[in-house]
């Protein structure tokens, strides 16, 4: 799954928000989190769900 997402954010399909989206599915963790965006995974700004 690290490679689809990660391939998806570079090709623009995926922003922050919907990679933050496959951590709290636990499908990737937060420390790939970080190999793809390239910054440190902030539960603090994870979506909410209304």
């Amino acid at each position: 799954m690290f490679d689809l997402v990660k391939q998806s954010y570079q090709a623009g399909w995926y922003t922050i928000d919907n990679v933050k989206t496959f951590v709290i599915a636990n499908m990737i963790t937060k420390d790939e989190y970080k190999q793809i965006i390239g910054q440190d995974y902030d539960a603090v700004t994870t979506p909410q769900s209304a």
